[in-house]
């Protein structure tokens, strides 16, 4: 009897270890509440919380944007489809300031002085905050840049871009929050 137990106990072990392993796996995966509440047609709050200026004294949040469409984009200077896309978000700037909204950036993992000179280079607008601890970005399951959050008047989320954006889906996205 006592050599049927050994075997048993030994399976049984080894598959709580692997369901451990299989649920530490899963409960490290990336955060995409977001994107599954926007692809099914919800409009869910933005999470939000006061960052520092970029370049400039005090601290902002969304809720100083509240009652205007935002593009907020998470950037970093030595992000290069940061690069890529920089001008793209500056001709949406262009298009959201008209009509009382903005593109606003987040810098992710980037030192300030690399934020500035990207800014100046760019020739960027819009304001941009500092992610310094990382939190903001991680309520938004952001783990690579860029990525690109379109929020209506009320400060929801109605459009999520993973990736550089493109001017069809800024047209679109910008479209839906009446810009």
């Amino acid at each position: 009897m006592k050599r049927n137990a050994v075997p048993l106990v030994a399976i049984l072990a080894a598959a709580a270890l692997i369901g451990l392993l299989v649920y530490g796996v899963a409960s490290r995966g990336e955060n995409r509440t977001l994107d599954d509440a926007v692809s099914k047609g919800q409009r869910p709050a933005a999470p939000d919380r006061p960052l520092p200026v970029l370049g400039g004294a005090g601290q902002r949040s969304l809720a100083n944007y509240r009652g205007k469409p935002v593009v907020l984009n998470f950037w970093a200077s030595w992000c290069t489809p940061c690069r890529q896309e920089a001008p793209l978000l500056e001709s949406a700037q262009k298009r959201l300031a008209a009509k009382g909204g903005t593109v606003l950036g987040v810098t992710f993992r980037d030192a300030s002085p690399d934020s500035q000179a990207f800014v100046r280079k760019f020739k960027l607008t819009y304001p941009s905050l500092r992610d310094v601890s990382g939190q903001l970005a991680k309520a938004y399951g952001t783990r690579a840049l860029p990525e690109t959050f379109v929020l209506d008047g009320q400060g929801r989320v109605t459009a999520i871009n993973r990736g550089p954006v493109s001017k069809d889906f800024l047209d679109t996205a910008l479209t839906q929050v009446g810009v």
